[in-house]
């Protein structure tokens, strides 16, 4: 039968219903349990206990199963979390009841009142002593998944994937309780929660492009958020010393299995402290984390085995490039070589890498390193000690005014991290300010706009203070196996249906 068949079908059926006089779309329906907490309470009790205690029950769900005997019926119904039986007998329920059962279809929502008792092959089964119309499914569920296609239409109609997919909603268990273990994890240490702007008149806070709009009652332009980071540390300077913010964040850039335009990140801020205490912070709360959300520190990420028990590895930017060269290029290469500009530039020309005019020797430094290493860093990794010309935001070493107090932490190959020791000087912030500036005026979209306040709350004393973000859609990436970040965000943004399928999207590098 085909799709529309079955659709004409479905169609009939519900028509058929509301002719015997069911109430096609009822306000509700009274249950005692979800069948999961039918599931849980009873799942391990004999049926001897079952039929002593006389358990009556009321539960609700979809028809995801249906086997018909002639007088004995069975449907399987799914709470989206567990599916329990239910045993239809004709001369067990009403004549209107038994009629609507034959008019339903796999997918129907139904409510069922009845005792709970064994099968003769041990199910846990409802035996049912009514049987209600809740909702028709009239289009008809796919029953397997197969092919790109049908991975395209999970992420468009996440809805559907969740009802025949159960290790869909697995993954979003994990996630709400990652959140609810990182919210757990601050809050034991005196980190306040707050919330900071969405639409900006200045995006600040990252290196990236922005998504531009405009507030027609102010007649000014807008930016969405890519970041929260200047709005929390406005709040330390004015005396919350450590605070977080789980944040969506969006950035105008590539579409990848590792970016998605509007994202989850959790930034957090700590007073008198610097990037030494936030990288023993991290290894910390990402085992605590893992623990608390899938009872391990021991995970599996693209076939990888990965741990999140501390401590973490830890390399300096420069070395680990310089290494990297070292190898590809069959020759030494020192970390210091690429402190300078030519010397660096000559080393990325010779690795086959284009390095855009006018940039300096952080600059290059940074792009040999994302180009040969990220892809290797499969176990957690602190890249610390960045050059200063890519981290605007960052105070710089003591004793190395190139370099700045910042690291960034990958696993799986990629980057779930990013923390620095925060620049609390405001006419160094000017300068960083201005400098991005000129990179502005090369054609540079993702540097950093001047931002007057930000400076001006500098002036009132920002103290010595840490800060991090972590990206919560590649954490749960990697404490659920999951190969691309559309599988971990509920409604990921894609392309018109419309649209060529050739023409693609060009994937960015992660910023942030």
């Amino acid at each position: 039968m085909s799709d529309s068949e079955l659709v004409a079908q479905r169609r009939k059926n519900f028509e058929d219903l509301t002719a015997l006089g069911v109430r096609p779309y009822p306000n509700a329906y009274d249950t005692t349990h979800r069948v999961s907490e039918l599931v849980a309470t009873y799942g391990e009790t004999p049926g001897e206990a079952l039929e002593a205690d006389h358990v009556h029950v009321r539960a609700a769900g979809r028809i995801l199963g249906m086997r018909t005997f002639g007088k004995a019926n069975f449907l399987v119904l799914s709470d989206g979390v567990a599916t329990i039986q239910a045993y239809i007998r004709q001369d067990s329920v009403s004549a209107e009841a038994f009629a609507l059962f034959k008019l339903l279809d796999f997918g129907d929502q139904v409510g069922v009142a009845g005792r709970v008792f064994r099968t003769r092959t041990n199910e846990l089964t409802i035996w049912a002593s009514d049987l209600v119309f809740l909702a028709k499914s009239f289009l008809p569920l796919p029953e397997k998944w197969h092919g790109l296609q049908d991975i395209e239409t999970r992420y468009r109609q996440r809805y559907l994937d969740l009802i025949v997919n159960p290790d869909a909603r697995r993954v979003f268990e994990v996630r709400a309780r990652a959140l609810q273990a990182i919210r757990g994890f601050l809050d034991g240490r005196g980190f306040l929660e707050v919330e900071t702007p969405m639409m900006q008149p200045i995006a600040g806070g990252a290196l990236a492009r922005p998504f531009v709009t405009h507030h027609n009652a102010l007649d000014m332009k807008l930016y969405m958020r890519i970041a929260p980071e200047l709005y929390l540390k406005r709040l330390v300077v004015g005396g919350m010393d450590r605070v977080y913010e789980i944040n969506r964040n969006f950035r105008n850039e590539g579409i990848s299995t590792q970016h998605n335009p509007e994202f989850t990140m959790l930034e957090f801020y700590q007073a008198y402290v610097d990037y030494e205490h936030l990288m023993r912070l991290t290894e910390e709360m990402f085992a605590e984390v893992a623990i608390k959300t899938i009872g391990t520190t021991d995970l599996t990420f693209n076939g990888h085995a990965i741990s999140f028990a501390a401590p973490f590895r830890r390399l300096s930017l420069r070395h680990a490039a310089a290494d990297r060269a070292s190898e590809k290029l069959q020759r030494s290469v020192e970390a210091d070589m690429l402190r300078d500009a030519a010397t660096a530039r000559s080393i990325a020309t010779a690795l086959g890498l284009e390095v855009p005019d006018g940039v300096g020797a952080g600059k290059i430094a940074t792009e040999i390193f994302e180009a040969l290493c990220e892809d290797d860093l499969i176990q957690p990794t602190f890249i610390y000690d960045f050059p200063t010309e890519v981290s605007p935001l960052s105070k710089q070493k003591p004793d190395d005014p190139d370099t700045v107090e910042r690291f960034e932490l990958y696993a799986g190959g990629f980057e779930v991290a990013n923390a620095f020791s925060e620049l609390n000087d405001p006419a160094e912030q000017r300068r960083r300010f201005e400098a991005q500036l000129a990179d502005r005026a090369r054609g540079d979209a993702e540097a950093h706009q001047m931002d007057e306040d930000y400076i001006r709350a500098l002036e009132y004393g920002l103290p010595p203070t840490g800060g991090e973000g972590v990206g919560i859609d590649r954490l749960v990436m990697l404490l659920t196996g999951s190969a691309s970040i559309r599988d971990v965000i509920l409604f990921p943004l894609m392309r018109s249906q419309g649209q060529a399928q050739g023409s693609g999207l060009k994937a960015q590098k992660e910023q942030g």
